[in-house]
C-alpha cells in the first residue's frame, strides 16, 4: 500500500510492505522485490519516502559491507531475508532505522519486558 502526502511544499510517500515468509520460496521474494522495486523507481528523487512494516528479515547486530544503511544497532546473525533487505536499502540509497538507535534490552525481540 502507498500513501502520498503533500505538506507545505514537501511531499512524503509512505508505503507499507510485508515481505513473503521465510519459509515460502525463492519466486515469491523475488516477486515482493520486484514489485516494491517499481513502486520505489515511480517515486521522484525530490519526494521524501517512508517504508514501514515487516521485511521478515534479521540484518543483525554486524555492519559488515553495509555501514552507508545500517548503523550498527540490530541483534542476532543476518539471514538471507536480511541480506536482502540490506541490499535493496544500498540499491535506492535508504537507511534501516531500527538499526540507528540503541535498544533497550527489553525492547529486543523475544524479550519480555
Amino acid at each position: 500500500m502507498e500513501i502520498k502526502v503533500v505538506v507545505g511544499g514537501s511531499t512524503l510517500n509512505v508505503i507499507s510492505a510485508y515481505t513473503p515468509q521465510t519459509g515460502l520460496d525463492d519466486e515469491a521474494k523475488r516477486h515482493f522485490y520486484e514489485a516494491l522495486d517499481e513502486v520505489v523507481r515511480g517515486i521522484s528523487p525530490t519526494e521524501k519516502l517512508f517504508i514501514g512494516r515487516d521485511f521478515n528479515g534479521h540484518i543483525g547486530s554486524s555492519v559488515g559491507d553495509y555501514g552507508e544503511v545500517h548503523g550498527g544497532f540490530g541483534f542476532g546473525d543476518r539471514n538471507e531475508g536480511g541480506t536482502s533487505l540490506l541490499y535493496f536499502a544500498r540499491a535506492f540509497e535508504l537507511v534501516i532505522m531500527n538499526s540507528m538507535f540503541l535498544k533497550r534490552e527489553e525492547h529486543l525481540a523475544g524479550k519480555e519486558g
